[in-house]
């Protein structure tokens, strides 16, 4: 399938900082929320997002479980796509979570998936899909046959760069991709070794709660070890802290001790705890399509503006 948008042309300078929404003032918290849930459904009135030089592969990765990291990669993905970006989501992840919330039927029999990119050698063309959510927006899902992947690419030649040889930029530049995400499993296996080394950067979501660092230090060291023997471009470039509470003194307590260790890479976003964002997958929906004036629409559409906002002008110093 041929990106019907035609030939993506890239920008070759900074263009000035864009507002996210319309500055008009509102009277009430429920007007605001209303008013920006209306820009978020008017096509191009959240304004366009640089385009990167060339595509950026972003390995999104915890292998602590529930610490909102397909969450994040999803709706990071749609809040990219609704600024004009196109986003490529690679759903790793055995459950497939990440292909349910994109709205792709992911369990019909005869799904190309990853698993067939990654064992079978199909180009990256025949398993792309489009989310329904938005034209720029589309993944690679995941199927049940994943969940062998693990034991099965233990034999297979260059195991650990399977996914790195599909993602062509042929490929990408002909669906006009800018983003690259990549949705790991909430372990350090083969699956997540691939997206290492398919991606040069790494988005670690860690959730505001008491054990927020706790495996942390486990997949630095892992980071270390692919970026030494397989990688040399890996970088944890971003951090995101989700599942905010901001009743608890804890809370400011972790997002602290967070920003503390990690410094810039810390996005100044942060991602509230919100029974609507946990909601919409259950719909085949991210959070923007689902409740686009919530808390965390607002919030993941802050963080995808701020990520593509960060990159740029780190691309371009």
């Amino acid at each position: 399938m041929v990106n019907p948008r035609g030939p993506v042309p890239r920008e070759t300078s900074l263009p000035a900082d864009t507002g996210l929404f319309d500055p008009n003032p509102v009277d009430t918290p429920i007007a605001a929320a209303a008013h920006r849930a209306s820009q978020v459904l008017t096509p191009g009135a959240t304004g366009v997002l640089p385009r990167p030089p060339s595509p950026r592969i972003m390995t999104v990765a915890n292998q602590k479980g529930g610490v909102g990291k397909t969450t994040s990669a999803v709706n990071i993905a749609a809040g990219l796509a609704i600024h004009g970006l196109g986003v490529l989501v690679v759903d790793l992840d055995p459950q497939g979570n990440a292909s349910t919330a994109l709205g792709i039927d992911h369990r019909k029999p005869g799904t190309a998936s990853v698993y067939e990119m990654l064992l079978d050698n199909i180009p990256l063309r025949d398993a792309i899909q489009r989310s329904p959510a938005s034209e720029r927006l589309f993944c690679v899902p995941s199927t049940l046959d994943l969940a062998g992947a693990e034991i099965e690419l233990v034999s297979v030649v260059a195991r650990e760069s399977r996914l790195r040889a599909a993602l062509t930029p042929e490929t990408l530049a002909e669906y006009g991709i800018d983003y690259v995400l990549i949705d790991c499993p909430p372990s350090l296996g083969l699956l997540t070794v691939n997206a290492m080394v398919a991606a040069k950067e790494v988005l670690i979501p860690i959730q505001c709660e008491y054990y927020a660092l706790e495996g942390v230090g486990q997949l630095l060291r892992n980071i270390d070890m692919v970026k030494a023997h397989l990688n040399r471009e890996l970088e944890v470039t971003t951090i995101l802290l989700t599942m905010y509470d901001g009743r608890t003194k804890l809370a400011d307590q972790v997002a602290a001790e967070v920003r503390s260790h990690f410094g810039d890479k810390v996005l100044k976003t942060i991602i509230p705890r919100s029974v609507k964002v946990s909601e919409a997958p259950g719909y085949g929906m991210t959070i923007i399509d689902y409740d686009p004036g919530s808390r965390g629409a607002m919030s993941y559409l802050d963080a995808a503006r701020e990520l593509a906002l960060k990159g740029a002008k780190e691309a371009y110093r």
